[in-house]
């Protein structure tokens, strides 16, 4: 990894040489922007269009962004004319704009709202599949066609720097501790099964997905490993509009519903989607080797079976938009979600232990039958106000946010057995629980000078996580009786006081844009679990992040985060899952926070005709790291119950972990043709006290290619390939998996039907991996059912009415600042 990093060092710099060198390229920038010459508020994707004289095809373009603003980039010198345009609204034309280098700033763009009603209508601009901000990367999956009728997971795997595994685990450059957001904002869905989580949230419903690895000091600490916010469709033009999406296959279905009505000043979303995964049958074999303390006795266990395993749930939500004035917004919303998996199946368990003292040898075989329920409810209720002012950019924003969730995981398991008189053993288990988490929090922008911006704000967290656990085991008689043994409750509190200031700046006259912050978090932690005891502890988190310009088309950022990784509902969990008593899981409320400091150095370049590169080298290092982690025990007595030849798994804080390595991302049009790929390459080195260094290299590689075969038709072919990875314990399964779509649209686009295969030549992914310990060894295979095949429907439909409201003051233009929409 140091030779990759050498070589990301000398690729920038070599580009940086080259930018010296092109100095002579003397194109420009044109700035401004757009506000409704009624409201003074500022109007929202607006395209943005520059022609030369005489011309009807722009030769550049851009939208404008929610607070009006737009910048074109890499302007020849030359003459041009600039047009403004939005629906419901008369195009404005400004002629004779003349570039010379530099920045061509136009000032503001009053465009005025038609008088008369509009029919149907559909809405629709090309935006840029991946867009790399300062701060964050942004992923636009509006033109990805392999994704239609897929979940969020299915959009996360071709976001650059995402990479998900066949069991949907999701890790942001390589680290699996990610904060995940919808719509900027925490939500109890992700607190009991994150995979579960954004397997009921449809393709179709996601507006763009922002990738954050060092987030600034205005969100939260938590996340070692970045933040990945999922923002959901919505709209704020006039009049009525929505969506109908609809999937059918082999494999998935899913179906969404969106409906928007916005008049004047006040605007109503509401949403309904649901999708399952149909019943897949996944067949799975291991053999485990084991000695005892002593070693004078071998046991080899064999397993062999079968598991089916179906998933659901559905989401629906409100939204409420008022704009009480041109500088006062308030936003409430209120969101349900519902998901849920089960599974069923029979394993053949051959068991043959040997002493080599007594030279006895025992054989006994068993059938295992064994069954699992989760199901989770979560509702979201959010209030948020904005104030803005008259001087741009100052903005004051106010939020309350309260998630609340249920969630159920029971499972049962009876192992009965077939050469031998041994009574049959079994166990029932019920573990159902609450998370409660209230978010307040208020935020201050202050613009001091044209180049310097401070941010201030604090934060108040409050969580509640309470479970209890009622089991029952199998008797001498074939009765399931309750077990008191292996019957509690349990209870955790968590409190986190928070409070940042951060700045944005600009130095040396535009030639380094930064922003740095730091930000102080306060957790105070309690539990009625018996011997546990939790300090509170206090965390100062520096950010930064230094962006300079090599021109109108390159550009360089550095990067820098102080980040922890608070233990989850799952990982603090003390309830034990022996669904398979040869293999049972469990959580540990005494977990400490995972530290982590993480550097990325980024190149961005951009070229005439559409394509561009993103190239990230980064460096994380990880203290009290979490990672789970898998012993061995000869017997396990769990309440007064007794288990043999046990793999019992759960979360440890394991030594320090540091990961180095490169991203690359690029994409290419060709004509009609477009070509983008993702590229991961990074090596993982663990420390654990008492134990040797663990190093462990993955790479990831997918090809996304799109043709346009003109009247509406396109389609798609998508490759993704992972290596597998050494862990401390044996290593994670290489797998590979691949896409085909297309797509007509129809109805002067306002509808189109598609067309998915996934994995058409395979029937299954298999997935081969080892696990090994001091005095066991154990291979496992699992052939997961990917393929699939499906068919979608989408329906747009919407009146939007544009009518002159009246005037609500006289402010001039240029003092509206922000705007508030």
């Amino acid at each position: 990894m140091k030779n990759i990093s050498l070589l990301l060092f000398l690729i920038i710099i070599a580009f940086g040489v080259k930018a010296q060198n092109n100095n002579v390229n003397n194109k420009g920038k044109i700035s401004g922007k757009v506000i409704d010459a009624t409201s003074k508020i500022p109007v929202d994707y607006a395209t943005i269009s520059v022609f030369k004289p005489g011309s009807t095809s722009p030769v550049n373009g851009a939208s404008t962004d929610p607070k009006g603003n737009f910048s074109i980039d890499n302007i020849s010198p030359g003459t041009y004319t600039v047009t403004a345009d939005f629906l419901g609204y008369t195009k404005q034309t400004i002629a004779n704009v003349i570039v010379s280098g530099g920045i061509k700033s136009l000032g503001t763009l009053l465009l005025s709202p038609v008088q008369n009603q509009l029919k149907d209508v559909v809405v629709s601009a090309k935006v840029p599949t991946v867009e790399n901000k300062i701060d964050k990367l942004v992923y636009n999956p509006a033109n990805d066609l392999t994704t239609q009728g897929g979940v969020a997971l299915d959009v996360l795997q071709k976001v650059p720097m995402v990479t998900v595994d066949i069991n949907g685990n999701v890790e942001l450059m390589g680290n699996t501790n990610i904060q995940f957001l919808i719509n900027g904002k925490p939500s109890t869905i992700f607190g009991s099964s994150i995979t579960d989580a954004l397997q009921s949230i449809p393709a179709s419903q996601i507006k763009n997905i922002e990738v954050i690895t060092n987030p600034g000091a205005k969100y939260d600490a938590t996340g070692t490993g970045g933040i990945i916010n999922i923002i959901l469709k919505d709209s704020k033009v006039q009049g009525v509009n929505g969506s109908v999406n609809l999937s059918a296959g082999t494999r998935l279905e899913n179906g969404s519903f969106n409906i928007n009505a916005r008049k004047g000043n006040f605007g109503v979303s509401a949403f309904f989607s649901g999708n399952g995964q149909l019943t897949s049958t996944t067949p799975s074999s291991s053999n485990r080797t084991s000695y005892s303390k002593t070693r004078d006795t071998v046991t080899n266990l064999y397993q062999k079976g079968s598991n089916a395993f179906k998933r659901s749930g559905y989401r629906s939500g409100l939204s409420l938009n008022w704009d009480i004035t041109p500088k006062d917004a308030l936003t409430a919303s209120f969101n349900f979600n519902h998901f849920g998996n089960q599974s069923s199946g029979s394993t053949f368990q051959n068991q043959n232990t040997s002493n080599s003292l007594t030279n006895l040898s025992v054989d006994t075989a068993s059938l295992n039958h064994s069954s699992s329920r989760f199901s989770a409810n979560s509702m979201d209720w959010s209030l948020a106000y904005k104030k803005t002012f008259n001087k741009e950019n100052q903005e004051l924003d106010i939020l309350y946010n309260y998630s609340y969730a249920t969630n159920t995981n029971d499972y049962t398991q009876q192992q009965d057995y077939t050469n031998v008189t041994y009574p049959a053993f079994g166990s029932i288990g019920s573990n159902p629980g609450t998370d409660k988490e209230t978010d307040i929090s208020i935020d201050y922008t202050q613009p001091i000078t044209k180049d310097f911006t401070i941010e201030t704000g604090a934060k108040a967290v409050i969580e509640n996580l309470g479970n209890s656990v009622t089991t029952q085991t199998l008797n001498s008689n074939g009765v399931y009786a309750p077990n008191p043994f292996q019957t509690y409750s349990f209870n955790y509190g968590r409190k986190v006081f928070a409070y940042y200031l951060s700045g944005n700046f600009s130095l040396f006259n535009n030639f380094i844009d930064g922003k740095a912050g730091l930000r102080y978090e306060y957790t105070t932690s309690t539990s009625n679990f018996p011997n546990t005891t939790i300090p509170s502890y206090g965390i100062l988190a520096p950010s930064f992040v230094l962006s300079h310009k090599l021109d109108k088309t390159e550009s360089i950022k550095f990067s820098y985060s102080y980040r922890l990784e608070r233990p989850d509902y799952r990982s603090l969990n003390p309830f034990y899952n022996i669904s398979d008593p040869h293999n049972i899981s469990t959580g540990d409320p005494n977990l400490k926070p995972e530290l982590g400091h993480n550097f990325e150095l980024g190149y961005n370049k951009s070229f005439d005709k559409g394509g561009n590169i993103y190239i990230a080298g980064f460096y994380r290092y990880n203290t009290n790291d979490l990672q789970s982690f898998t012993t061995y025990h000869d017997s396990l007595t769990i309440g007064n119950q007794k288990y043999t030849n046990v793999f019992l798994t759960q979360r440890y804080n394991i030594g320090r972990e540091a990961t180095e390595g490169i991203n690359l991302y690029g994409s290419l049009p060709i004509g009609k043709l477009n070509l983008r790929s993702n590229m991961f390459f990074a090596e993982r080195i663990t420390n654990n006290p008492g134990s040797p260094q663990v190093s462990g290299f993955v790479y990831r590689i997918n090809l996304n290619g799109s043709y346009d075969f003109g009247h509406d038709l396109a389609g798609e072919v998508f490759l993704n390939y992972r290596s597998s990875q050494r862990t401390i314990q044996g290593n994670n399964p290489a797998f590979m998996f691949y896409n085909f779509a297309i797509r007509k649209q129809i109805l002067n686009k306002k509808a189109s039907i598609g067309i998915t295969a996934a994995n058409p030549f395979n029937q299954y992914v298999n997935q081969s991996s080892t696990t090994y310990g001091s005095n066991f060894y154990q291979t496992s295979l699992r052939q997961i059912p990917l393929r699939s095949f499906g068919i979608s429907l989408m329906y747009k439909f919407g009146k939007l009415e544009f009518k002159k409201e009246k005037e609500q003051d006289n402010t001039p233009a240029d003092d509206t600042g922000g705007g508030a929409k």
